[in-house]
C-alpha cells in the first residue's frame, strides 16, 4: 500500500482503497505554510513562515481548546491584509501529514 493510502469502508461494509486529502494553503487568500517556533501565551505564537519571515500569529477562538500547538508543528497561517507582520492560524498538520508534504516537496524553505 502506498503512503497516504488507506482502506475505507463504505456504507455496505465493502473495503475500498482511497487517498486521504491533505489541506493545502490558498495563495489567493494570503495563506502559507509556517512552523511554530515559540509559544507566547495568551493564544499567541511566533511562527517562521515559508517566505522566511517570523510573524506573530493568533489562535482564533474556534481553535483554542480543540487544537493544541507545540513548537515544531506545521501549520497554515493567513496573513492579515492591514498588518503583514501578523497572521491567524488556520490549520495544524499531524506528523504523518507533515512527512507526506515534505516528501512531495511542498515544504521547501521551512526549518523542518
Amino acid at each position: 500500500m502506498a503512503e497516504g493510502d488507506e482502506n475505507i469502508t463504505n456504507a455496505s461494509g465493502e473495503e475500498q482503497q482511497g487517498m486521504r486529502k491533505v489541506k493545502l494553503p490558498k495563495k489567493e487568500q494570503n495563506e502559507m505554510f509556517a512552523v511554530v517556533s515559540k509559544l507566547l501565551g495568551a493564544n499567541k505564537i511566533l511562527a517562521i513562515c515559508q517566505d522566511s519571515k517570523e510573524r506573530n500569529c493568533r489562535i482564533p477562538g474556534r481553535m483554542k481548546k480543540r487544537i493544541w500547538l507545540r513548537e515544531g508543528d506545521l501549520i497554515i497561517i493567513k496573513i492579515w491584509d492591514f498588518q503583514p507582520t501578523k497572521a491567524d492560524v488556520v490549520w495544524r498538520y499531524s506528523n504523518t501529514q507533515k512527512h507526506y508534504l515534505a516528501n512531495r516537496g511542498y515544504l521547501k524553505g521551512l526549518p523542518i
